[in-house]
């Protein structure tokens, strides 16, 4: 028997970030991971797909190119494996980023598969640890739909090790991830074609964004499919079918299956600690990150938003309560700023113009959509968008949307703003940064 102040279960961004604070404070921390430190945002999220996205870009680049005088520029072909192999090489730096800096803060890093074995236990590699505190931080992973032949459809974690790249490919799902691999396959040349139930994808942010993402995919080569459920998949001649449930089927070499993720709390223990996760699967905590007992939990096993930088900030929340000595920390979930990186990237914080409205009445939009200056002598009609909602009682900035180049660079700074709680008069006070797309969030009229 082994004893620690804190157990952590799971090496992602919220375990690994709680497991250094707990660990520089003076506490005595193990962390135990089965696979590769950095969870699914370096691993087989975030990071690798930005990569992806980036890859993308140069192909959009290339294309563009001749309007700006380069006429040797290509698009294409893509070299996948080389692309592969660069990203593994850098997924593989950053593991070594995250266990240099646990080892530095005197963190034990336990590669195992950890169980709660009892109220105050955890096992992992057949050895047993009491812990005073034990945090689960085990994220989510993708799922299927629950539909005949779903089998033979990969997930987003796959998109990662492909052997190669398919020539046609069906992305279903309408969520920031299908239609964040949807540009992506788009951009490497491949068919693809974005099936998904809505009338729109983005469910969630605001309409006029989810409006111009539809568009931009589709000038942009993504084939949109939009009003039926997918029914089941078979398989043909190395062929893959999706049928759907007007009757339709799609042929492709690969279907993604992009349809939401689901906590990852299968096998971790959580009875022998009387511990019952919600209807939805989720754990239910309180203001320190408390389940029950001694077991505390962040990240995307509860139902707040599923952002790496959030799991992050829970973390330090719960490192700040419990062993920094701070009672009244709180986790802010007002006004978060989040991206989409589908092509163009798309970038939110605070409310959609629907939900100001529902809570506040009547509110004042401001509004502007163009070509920006990089768009503009390729002629191809791509367009930016942005978006400000302001309370019409004191013109407090509730919501503030961007679509265009750069959108998650520009969102962070805003953001800033809208925590301190700026107003329409604020932004109109800066002088603005000419000729960028960001300026217009301080002159819309």
């Amino acid at each position: 028997m082994q004893n620690c102040d804190l157990f952590v279960i799971g090496g992602g961004s919220g375990g690994v970030r709680a497991a250094r604070l707990a660990a520089e404070s003076g506490a005595q921390v193990v962390l135990a991971e089965s696979k590769n430190l950095g969870g699914t945002c370096v691993n087989v999220g975030c990071v690798p797909k930005k990569l992806f996205v980036y890859a993308a870009d140069f192909s959009e680049a290339a294309q563009d190119a001749p309007a700006f005088g380069w006429t040797q520029a290509q698009a294409g072909p893509l070299d996948w494996p080389k692309l592969r192999e660069n990203k593994n090489r850098e997924i593989a730096r950053l593991n070594g980023v995250y266990q240099n800096n646990l080892k530095k803060a005197g963190v034990e890093v336990v590669s195992a598969h950890a169980r709660i074995s009892g109220p105050n236990t955890v096992v992992a590699n057949d050895r047993e640890y009491r812990a005073e505190r034990i945090l689960v931080a085990v994220g989510a992973s993708p799922a299927r739909l629950n539909i005949p032949g779903a089998e033979l459809g990969v997930v987003s974690d796959d998109m990662f090790h492909l052997e190669s790249l398919p020539r046609r490919a069906v992305v279903m799902g309408g969520g920031y991830i299908a239609t964040e691999f949807a540009g992506i396959l788009a951009g490497f040349g491949v068919d693809t074609t974005l099936c998904f139930r809505a009338d729109l994808p983005l469910r969630g942010f605001d309409d006029d964004l989810r409006k111009l993402a539809s568009g931009e995919a589709e000038k942009r080569g993504v084939k949109l499919k939009t009003g039926h459920s997918p029914t089941r998949v078979t398989e043909s001649d190395g062929m893959r079918i999706l049928e759907l449930s007007n009757g339709e089927k799609l042929e492709a070499d690969l279907i993604l299956f992009a349809t939401g993720r689901r906590p990852a709390l299968e096998g971790i223990g959580l009875e022998n600690a009387d511990i019952t996760p919600n209807a939805r699967g989720f754990l239910e905590v309180d203001d320190s990150f408390l389940v029950g007992g001694n077991v505390f939990a962040v990240g995307d096993i509860l139902q707040t938003p599923a952002l790496t930088p959030v799991a992050i900030a829970e973390a330090m929340v719960f490192v700040a309560r419990a062993f920094g000595g701070d009672a009244e920390a709180r986790m802010d979930y007002e006004n978060i700023p989040t991206a989409i990186f589908c092509r163009p990237n798309m970038a939110s914080a605070g409310m959609t113009e629907a939900q100001a409205r529902e809570r506040f009445g009547d509110v004042d939009v401001y509004r502007a959509e163009f070509t920006a200056l990089k768009d503009s002598l390729p002629g191809k009609n791509k367009r930016t968008l942005v978006k400000l909602i302001a309370a019409k009682e004191d013109g407090r900035i509730l919501g503030a949307h961007i679509a265009g180049a750069n959108a998650g660079e520009i969102i962070q700074g805003v953001g800033i703003a809208l925590k301190m709680g700026a107003t329409k008069r604020d932004f109109d006070s800066v002088v603005g940064v000419h000729p960028t797309t960001a300026e217009e969030f301080v002159t819309l009229r």
